[in-house]
């Protein structure tokens, strides 16, 4: 009888290690159980619809400290599956990849099927069978390795069993490893926008600005880049960067707490105020509202203004140092008070999941059962929005695979 690999999800880390595992070891019987009626759900709508499939930088211990939470186990593994490899990997398959400016790796075709197309592919090359619409509600011990009773109470057996069952938002989804003795930390979102309820800022939705600086007040918590202004709020990658580093300090808040935007990323107070004293001797003629000294949108400079009460017909030379003043503390330190978050959908990530201390970073095996691994954000290991996340996916699938498959040779 041949031996057989159960993996629990038909995500990213769930489908790359099935696909590897029986590649590397072609004696193996491999079945994914999904419990909904789609497999790579995430990677369709990643990305805007693109799949962001990892990220450019090439040093793993740079890369690793993208992760907040579990970047040295991460680091450890990336020693043996990395972002070169996995860029090898699907070019290999006639899948090239091409990075952006800021790093992140998508498709050439710009189009997440492309992703899911090669996988589904590489699934039928090598006979992985599926089961869909199936939950498990608990893994036991048996003679042979393992045992998984089906939500219709039907049994399976399998050698070795690879939980890549996503992050979840409840404590729930842990039940079935919680009851195998694993520890879990409780999942909080991570990677969520912020919202501004009712403020004047929200009319200008859909405005980008292309490098700023947010700060938790109070906190040493701070991140830099691009800022997107919705109609609930703010968002953008520096936003849900820094949701990613306060993932558990903003849930602990309720998800109430005031946050410091430097509209001119990092201008200091005394630069700025030499700026607009020489704005008053060179441009005293020129209007404010029509000379806007910095690389931030004009309907932005305009709502700045309004917010300092400057009309818009005034010149700099009559512009008044109360004015100048409220004007200079909007553009390096504007106070929003968030109240509350909405989830980003396409980068849906948690933090939390089965402790790393638990689980052996050079296999992805249990220390506490043989024959037990896990792939993907069930682990309590989650990057910021950049491919990050995808990477732990395909790193934790491969190095499970390859222990899967090394084995039962």
């Amino acid at each position: 009888m041949n031996p057989h690999l159960i993996v629990i999800g038909g995500g990213a880390a769930g489908i790359f290690c099935a696909v590897n595992a029986a590649r590397l070891n072609n004696t193996l019987k491999v079945t994914v159980l999904e419990k909904s009626s789609k497999l790579l759900s995430k990677v369709k709508i990643s990305g805007g619809g693109r799949c962001n499939v990892t990220n450019h930088i090439s040093d793993p211990d740079h890369f690793s400290s993208m992760y907040p939470r579990g970047s040295r186990f991460a680091r450890k593994a990336f020693y043996q599956f990395f972002a070169s490899d996995t860029i090898e990997w699907f070019e290999s398959r006639g899948v090239k990849l091409h990075a952006e400016k800021d790093g992140r790796m998508f498709p050439t075709t710009n189009n997440s099927q492309t992703i899911i197309d090669c996988l589904m592919k590489e699934t039928n090359i090598y006979g992985i069978q599926f089961m869909m619409n199936c939950s498990v509600k608990q893994i036991t011990k048996s003679e042979r390795g393992w045992e998984l009773c089906l939500s219709d109470d039907s049994r399976l057996q399998a050698d070795a069993v690879c939980v890549a069952s996503g992050g979840g938002n409840k404590a729930e989804h842990f039940q079935m490893i919680q009851s195998l003795g694993h520890s879990i930390h409780l999942p909080v979102p991570s990677l969520f926008t912020f919202n501004l309820p009712n403020h004047p800022i929200t009319e200008l939705m859909g405005l980008s600005v292309s490098n700023v600086t947010v700060k938790i007040q109070s906190e040493n918590l701070k991140e830099s880049g691009p800022l997107l202004i919705t109609h609930w709020g703010l968002s953008g990658p520096a936003v849900l960067r820094l949701s990613a580093w306060g993932a558990r300090l903003l849930a602990e808040k309720n998800y109430r707490f005031t946050i410091i935007v430097n509209w001119l990323n990092q201008e200091k107070e005394e630069q700025v105020r030499l700026q607009f004293h020489h704005l008053r001797d060179q441009c005293g003629a020129k209007k404010i509202s029509a000379s806007c000294p910095y690389e931030i949108p004009q309907r932005l400079w305009d709502f700045l203004l309004s917010l300092s009460e400057i009309e818009h017909t005034c010149r700099w030379a009559d512009l008044s140092q109360k004015k100048q003043n409220h004007l200079i503390r909007l553009l390096i330190s504007h106070e929003f008070k968030v109240e509350g978050k909405s989830t980003f959908k396409e980068e849906f990530v948690t933090a939390g999941g089965v402790d790393l201390k638990e689980i052996h970073a050079a296999t992805m095996e249990s220390k506490l059962h043989e024959g037990l691994y896990f792939a993907g954000e069930v682990m309590d290991v989650d990057g910021i929005t950049g491919g990050f996340n995808f990477q732990h996916a395909w790193t934790s699938g491969f190095v499970a695979a390859s222990a899967v498959a090394k084995r039962f040779m």
